[in-house]
């Protein structure tokens, strides 16, 4: 916090977890040629995770990560929107659940009672899934690409 104990979000830190996500989320996005194509791992024999490639620029590429799980309801289900940046090499958040654009602050408390550090905390969770995902699935299991066309 600085002196007016007003919260300052550590920006260095911030910067250094979107690093750390580019380059997971660059390792699984080169299996994507073009919008709408998706690739599906197993985290377990009842979890899966798909990633979506939404849109595709020159400099940069948005996705849509999503948890499925059999018989667990959606809103406990991870779901994001994460946008990478080539030229910066850097991955943000743009949304996550219910939030569907993020601060890079918040005053609390607040109607919605999002945390004053919202948006790190939501881009620290990915960088943690992320490393799950490479422990316990895309690390170990086969990844499975589908076209959006013939869903094969």
């Amino acid at each position: 916090m600085s002196r007016s104990g007003r919260y300052q979000p550590d920006v260095s830190a911030f910067l250094r977890c979107c690093e750390h996500n580019y380059a997971s989320l660059r390792f699984l996005l080169v299996r994507l040629d073009s919008a709408g194509d998706t690739l599906f791992w197993a985290l377990d024999t009842h979890t899966q995770v798909s990633m979506q490639l939404v849109e595709e620029t020159k400099y940069t590429s948005t996705i849509l990560l999503e948890q499925h799980r059999a018989g667990a309801a959606a809103f406990l289900l991870p779901q994001m929107t994460v946008r990478l940046y080539h030229d910066a090499r850097v991955a943000e958040v743009l949304t996550s659940q219910q939030i569907s654009r993020l601060k890079p602050r918040y005053d609390y408390p607040n109607r919605k009672m999002h945390h004053k550090d919202e948006k790190i905390q939501v881009n620290q969770f990915l960088a943690e899934w992320l490393q799950h995902s490479k422990k316990f699935g895309y690390g170990t299991a086969p990844l499975i690409q589908v076209d959006p066309v013939s869903g094969k």
